[in-house]
């Protein structure tokens, strides 16, 4: 399999050169830059010390998620909260979006999927982030950025969203795919949460193997047959969780390159593994 370095344009997704000609365009997409490490502190030192011409940092875990507590480690935020947050950032209903990050994709996707899911009908994804726009030979600044307030206001629902509930029942009527790598959701290895294993019924789909290794997306056709392969071709719903609804995220967007529509259940393991009353299977096999 190789990265999509070649796909036909696609909503969800835009490469380098891409973006480089609506940068230049009369109407330039707002940029936002979600640079984020797991565990770790927040990298916006990193996007002081350079970011792509005119982005706003924004925070992962202090703006794209609630506090960690029943619901996960990494909670939706309040919509209220999160569209003053876009609004700083400069974010507009009628405006297109274009988020991006310094790794894997899963934060930039975390942004796509929050802005998506609240009703914003215009935002992309960088692909193969700020890798594939040096590559490119993008420019890059340590400039101030100042940004006129946008007028988002969010209306969540306009994607799929699982709770705990919803999420054991997809497993059993339709496809749960589970996007943490494989040895997590087998049970052999938890550095995390509070126990190892997977929703029973779910499948093991790791996040990974979405993207080449420059961090592109496969294309649509190898991520359709992927998917297909594993029973989620759109014929039945489809549903995805991670660790804590981040690397989710990512999955989710794989799945609209493919053409397939997808849930995301947001609480994820962190949320499941923290009842001890919910069954938890172990081994390679969904049940």
């Amino acid at each position: 399999m190789t990265a999509n370095s070649a796909n036909p344009v696609n909503a969800a997704i835009l490469s380098a050169s891409e973006l480089m000609d609506e940068l230049a365009g009369s109407r330039p997409p707002v940029l936002l830059d979600i640079r984020w490490q797991l565990g770790g502190p927040d990298l916006r030192s990193e996007y002081e010390t350079g970011h792509l011409p005119g982005a706003v940092y924004v925070d992962l875990d202090r703006e794209l998620a609630g506090p960690p507590g029943a619901g996960g480690r990494h909670p939706l935020p309040q919509p209220e909260e999160f569209g003053a947050v876009m609004r700083r950032a400069g974010v507009s209903a009628d405006a297109p979006v274009v988020v991006y990050d310094g790794g894997l994709g899963w934060a930039a996707a975390r942004a796509w999927w929050l802005l998506r899911w609240t009703g914003h009908t215009d935002v992309r994804v960088l692909n193969g982030g700020l890798a594939a726009w040096t590559a490119a030979g993008g420019a890059m600044t340590a400039d101030t950025v100042t940004v006129t307030e946008g007028d988002f206001k969010p209306n969540p629902g306009a994607m799929g969203l699982l709770d705990a509930d919803a999420a054991a029942a997809l497993a059993r009527s339709g496809i749960l795919l589970d996007a943490r790598a494989g040895e997590r959701y087998r049970g052999e290895v938890e550095p995390i949460d509070r126990v190892g294993g997977h929703i029973p019924g779910a499948v093991s789909a790791p996040t990974a193997e979405n993207v080449g290794a420059d961090g592109r997306f496969l294309a649509a056709d190898v991520l359709r047959a992927r998917f297909a392969g594993l029973g989620a071709s759109g014929e039945a719903p489809v549903g995805v969780y991670c660790g804590s609804g981040v690397s989710g995220a990512h999955e989710v967007l794989a799945l609209e390159v493919a053409g397939v529509p997808a849930a995301l259940y947001a609480g994820s393991w962190s949320e499941w593994s923290s009842d001890p009353e919910r069954p938890v299977a172990t081994g390679p096999d969904p049940q």
